[in-house]
Order: structure tokens, then sequence, then C-alpha cells
């Protein structure tokens, strides 16, 4: 595959997921009544579009022409904004809280959301890093960490900071995981940051099993044409399931995208009431005590 010069690494088919993540955000803030504004995404988009038009990849070429399915697109920014709501309310709660944005792929977060004083961590495998290091300055409080989540050395950078409080933030990460992963990162946190924060979103588990596993697989990878490595692995029944995991593990509260007033959504309304179809994907917060 040709490598465009500003990416200029190998990605692979689960990091090459958060591209389509970050042109979303783009294609959304240039849409009339954006629900999501991304300002920065959009200038970096125009810097990427004229290499990743020259790749043979059939993702990227997609991209580039901002051709993105609409309600993936709408999906995926009404994600980020109720991600940057998260964050700003665990912010106005904590007087010296640290965000860890996992898996963040290209995200601006951070500069969504900063009030001035925030410390923001941004996670991601090392591919990912070095080419979001070309895109974007590392700060004084905007710092990068080159890790597979997987590996928890990295929390020890987190720990160095005796923070008040921090919140770890998983958007569209553990479904690529197996359970046994997903469930010791979690303890890991907890073990670590005793009185921290997760979101995180989650597939329902009979999304996972045949025929529902076909279906969910045709979308990822002809419809959105992800490489055959972006599928699926992990999902709950209900956001209370992690609760077993250990003590400690409280669930707070969730949230579902068709429960939102927004009039993008359009006629998925429809399956608002269906439990099946509401609850494919949705996001989920605990206090890991």
């Amino acid at each position: 595959m040709e490598i465009p010069k500003l990416l200029n690494t190998e990605i692979s088919d689960v990091a090459a997921t958060s591209l389509l993540t970050f042109y979303c955000h783009a294609l959304e803030s240039q849409s009339r009544d954006p629900i999501l504004e991304d300002p920065l995404a959009v200038e970096i988009t125009h810097k990427l579009n004229p290499e990743l038009s020259q790749s043979d990849n059939k993702l990227y070429q997609r991209l580039a022409k901002g051709k993105v399915e609409k309600k993936v697109v709408v999906h995926v920014a009404m994600r980020a904004k109720r991600y940057d709501d998260y964050a700003r309310n665990f912010l106005e709660r904590s007087h010296n809280g640290i965000v860890v944005n996992i898996a963040c792929g290209l995200d601006t977060r951070f500069h969504r959301i900063d009030n001035g004083k925030l410390i923001f961590y941004d996670l991601d495998l090392p591919e990912v890093i070095a080419v979001k290091k070309k895109l974007l300055p590392e700060t004084e409080r905007y710092r990068f960490i080159p890790s597979s989540v997987l590996n928890y050395e990295w929390m020890e950078l987190i720990k160095e900071l005796k923070a008040d409080s921090v919140l770890f933030m998983a958007e569209g990460l553990f479904m690529y995981l197996q359970e046994e992963e997903v469930k010791s990162l979690v303890l890991k946190l907890q073990s670590t940051f005793p009185g921290c924060e997760l979101i995180a979103e989650f597939v329902n588990a009979a999304w996972l099993k045949q025929p529902l596993q076909g279906i969910m697989n045709r979308k990822l990878q002809r419809d959105l044409q992800f490489g055959k490595d972006a599928t699926f692995k992990f999902g709950i029944k209900d956001s209370q399931d992690l609760e077993a995991w250990n003590s400690g593990i409280e669930f707070l509260d969730d949230w579902f995208y068709l429960d939102e007033p927004e009039k993008k959504i359009g006629l998925l309304k429809i399956f608002r009431d269906i439990p099946l179809f509401r609850k494919i994907l949705w996001t989920a917060r605990y206090k890991l005590n």
C-alpha cells in the first residue's frame, strides 16, 4: 500500500478507523447547523486530502473526497460532542483533574475543551502518535503517549502527577479488544487510580453472535472499507455488567444515541423503542472506587 508522506507509516486496520472518525468531525463541522464544531480538524483534513487522494487505499480515497455515509458522520459527531460534554463536566467538578484520551487517533478534543488550565494526555499506538506529532504540537498541558493501552507502563506517567482526580475516556476502543484485555485494563485503572472516572463505548454482545455479527462485519469492512482486522470482539449486555468484575466498580449513568433530540438522526429514530437497535452501541460512565 502506498503510504501518504504526511502519514509516512504503516497503520493497522484498527488504527485506520480513527482516521474515519477524524474526517467525520471535519465533515460535520462544515455542514449546516453542525452538531460538532471542530475547525482544527477541518484545517488538518485539508492538509491530508491531496496525499490521501493519491493513495491506493479505498478508505483514504473516499475520505479525501468527503464520501462518508451521512448517518455515520452524524453518529460519530454526536458521540464526540457527548464525550466533550463529559470532559467539561468532569473539569467543572475537578480543580486539579487530568483527562486521558485513550486510543485518541487524530482527535482534537483538547483544543475543543481546553479551559486554560487543563492537563490532557493523548494515548495511542506509536504509529498513530507519530502521525499526530506531525500535525499537532505538544505543549506543557497537552502531551502524547505513544503506547499500546495494554502496556501498563504508560500509567506511571500519569501517576507521577499526583492529580486529585483522573478521567479516562475510551471512545471507540473496547469493542476491538478481547474481554480479558478490557477487564484487565479496567481493574488496573481501578487499582492504580482509585476514585478515577471511566467513560467508555460498548457494543451489545448480541451483535457479536451470528447472524448479527455477519451484518456488523459487512458494515465495517464492505461499507466503511475497514480492513479485515477491524472487527468487534467484545461486548456486554448491560452497563451494569462491569460492576460484577470487582467491588468498587460503580456504574453512574449511560447514554444512547437514539435518545438524543437531534434532527439529523432522521428516520433512525423509529428504532428508538426497539432494544436490539437502540442498544447496538452506547456509552457508559463509571467510578472506579
